[in-house]
């Protein structure tokens, strides 16, 4: 069985300073998907991750200090790619993978839209063009983990008060009409698997209280496709890890 933690840090060096080094510790993860870095290789203490027993793969955006994604693993992938042969993101650092034997683990950075406008569209034309290239990417390495934020609630029940949510980014009914065709093409949403219950989040805005009164939305996912339905031993979102707004969430699997 592996261990598999998703993350979004909102600044890794930010986390590291909040105690995320002895978090890791305590839930030993094998592998771990950053989102939200804001940082360069180089300014992510890897050595310290090293000493941990992690190898570092990063892939930052070109605007320091914004997005990016990583992959620090204990196991040694095969193959490590670098974005996804697509400029128009690759710019921002949103996509890395790395394969072990015949599964790819996938870290990923989903577009916010909630400045609307511009990045809203940009949002929903990364959603098309996301599902493409794993489309794609399917047809040679059929078994897949995408972990990361995809800002996006996909139930009802993913967010609190869902009924005046609906005008918002991240909830948005083409969001969800998106995420529904995502789940019909093939993938399992893994958290769901094992737990069916209401006000289940992985992220709260820093105002007023939101997290106290677990006002909150679910964002985070590790979502696999469905050959590797099977092979899913547990999954968790981990609340009481406050290194972040977000919080990470935990799948196990075995391969």
């Amino acid at each position: 069985m592996k261990r598999i933690l998703s993350y979004n840090v909102n600044g890794i060096r930010s986390a590291i300073g909040k105690g995320l080094f002895d978090f890791l510790v305590e839930v030993n993860p094998d592998i771990v998907c950053f989102q939200e870095t804001k940082a360069q290789l180089g300014q992510m203490h890897e050595l310290e991750f090293e000493k941990l027993g992690y190898h570092p793969f990063a892939f930052s955006a070109e605007k320091r200090g914004y997005s990016g994604v990583a992959i620090f693993s204990k196991l040694e992938p095969d193959l490590v790619v670098y974005g996804m042969n697509n400029e128009k993101y690759d710019s921002e650092g949103r996509v890395i993978r790395a394969d072990f034997g015949d599964i790819s683990v996938i870290s990923v950075y989903f577009p916010s839209g909630t400045t609307g406008g511009n990045r809203q569209a940009f949002k929903m034309d990364f959603l098309s063009d996301f599902q493409n290239y794993l489309t794609e990417l399917r047809k040679t390495r059929s078994k897949l983990i995408i972990s990361g934020d995809y800002n996006i609630c996909r139930l009802w029940i993913d967010i609190h008060n869902p009924e005046k949510q609906q005008d918002t980014s991240g909830f948005l009914p083409e969001e969800r009409e998106w995420f529904a065709n995502f789940v019909e093409d093939g993938y399992v949403d893994s958290f769901r698997e094992f737990n069916q219950e209401k006000h289940q989040f992985s992220w709260w805005s820093y105002r007023a209280g939101a997290r106290q009164n677990n006002k909150g939305w679910r964002i985070d996912y590790h979502m696999i496709t469905s050959n590797l339905k099977d092979k899913l031993v547990n999954a968790k979102i981990l609340p009481m890890a406050v290194h972040s707004d977000h919080c990470p969430v935990l799948v196990d699997v075995d391969f």
